[in-house]
């Protein structure tokens, strides 16, 4: 198994700890532990947690709490992982094999696409687009084009819903055409739904679970949340696969940390869940018109509004690849924002809006200085 670099994830690593302004995170500004441990019975329950091996697929309690978010899940129907990332990963490591086909949602965060490489699957786009123009502006996917991308030997549908790095979303009758279209061929069915609660707009995101017996979800604490530091994720699907999954992890980390464990249970709690969400759209709801109002006062940027995730997509106009783009960036004014080309989509920056508003503003001031420097249409 030869893994690929990953080029997004090594971009932000070296980076993101180097710069004045970070606006190349996906997230909202995380959470300080005394703001979830915040009284004084959870304090002292905090500090007498004994730091032994908590159970090894995530506490009874976790999983029920996690359980608890999908229609009929049981806990029996849970894996607790260290982030998504190790969800999607033992996944893969399960679902596919050398010769198989892999068709990914893309624009996409990439991890899924590289894992499947590695394991000697095909992987075959399927295209969110650009459509419509003004007010009506969206990225959307072709479902014909996806009956044509699903063969005999494609082993898993992988979506992103809602999407990094467009925020668009999938609504209910596009998810149950993508599970009409895995039911075909008997392909699984894989949503990693880490941005589902992080909506911009009014309604929650639709949840590919429970719309196909093959159909298995991705997520965790570090987007929606606000948690990231955490390394809380989880897999919920058919509770045999979920079983097969907790020996993969027997091979990878484990166990989740038993404090982490803990303040997760903490976090979802459903008061506490209903709070920390409202608190990740507040700053979502807030900061965009801040980056919606610089966007408009760019010369040759531009944009489809995203409905979910304190992230946008920025269309740019400039004569450089993004990567180089990006690159100037860094270099001349200490800002980093992920190249679209990183992402499968040249001639686009994705900038997270997700800090303090004050830390935002001027952060996109200096891009705003430094793209009039450049010039659009710069030799």
């Amino acid at each position: 198994m030869k893994l690929e670099t990953f080029a997004l994830e090594r971009f932000q690593s070296e980076w993101e700890n180097q710069v004045a302004w970070n606006v190349a995170e996906s997230g909202v500004q995380p959470l300080r532990v005394g703001e979830v441990i915040d009284t004084p019975e959870l304090h002292d329950a905090l500090l007498q947690l004994e730091l032994g091996y908590p159970q090894t697929n995530g506490t009874m309690e976790l999983r029920e709490a996690i359980a608890s978010m999908y229609s009929a899940a049981t806990m029996a129907n849970v894996l607790v992982t260290n982030g998504g990332s190790e969800a999607n990963c033992v996944l893969l490591m399960r679902l596919v094999e050398a010769g198989d086909e892999i068709v990914c949602l893309t624009p996409n965060y990439l991890q899924i696409a590289g894992l499947a490489r590695a394991l000697g699957a095909t992987v075959k786009p399927w295209r969110l687009r650009e459509s419509g123009s003004g007010e009506t502006a969206r990225w959307a996917v072709d479902l014909q084009e996806l009956d044509s991308l699903v063969t005999p030997r494609t082993r898993a549908i992988a979506l992103c819903n809602p999407n990094n790095p467009t925020g668009a979303r999938l609504d209910a009758p596009t998810l149950d055409a993508v599970c009409r279209a895995a039911a075909r061929v008997g392909a699984w069915v894989v949503g990693d739904e880490i941005y589902r609660g992080a909506e911009r707009v009014d309604d929650t995101t639709e949840t590919v679970w429970g719309r196909y017996d093959r159909a298995v979800v991705t997520s965790g604490l570090s987007k929606a949340f606000g948690l990231p530091g955490l390394r809380i994720g989880w897999v919920c699907g058919p509770a045999d696969l979920v079983a097969d999954l907790w020996s993969a992890k027997d091979y990878t980390t484990i166990a989740p940390g038993g404090m982490n464990d803990r303040l997760a249970r903490v976090a979802l709690a459903p008061e506490r869940r209903k709070k920390l969400l409202a608190r990740t759209q507040m700053i979502i709801r807030t900061n965009y018109a801040l980056v919606k109002r610089w966007i408009d006062q760019q010369e040759g940027l531009s944009h489809i509004p995203p409905e979910a995730g304190a992230i946008v997509l920025v269309r740019h106009a400039h004569p450089f690849r993004s990567s180089e783009l990006a690159a100037r960036l860094r270099e001349e004014r200490s800002v980093l924002v992920v190249p679209g080309d990183y992402l499968d989509i040249d001639g686009y920056l994705r900038i997270g809006f997700g800090s303090d508003p004050e830390y935002l503003t001027s952060a996109l001031s200096h891009i705003g200085e430094f793209l009039k420097s450049v010039g659009v249409h710069a030799g």
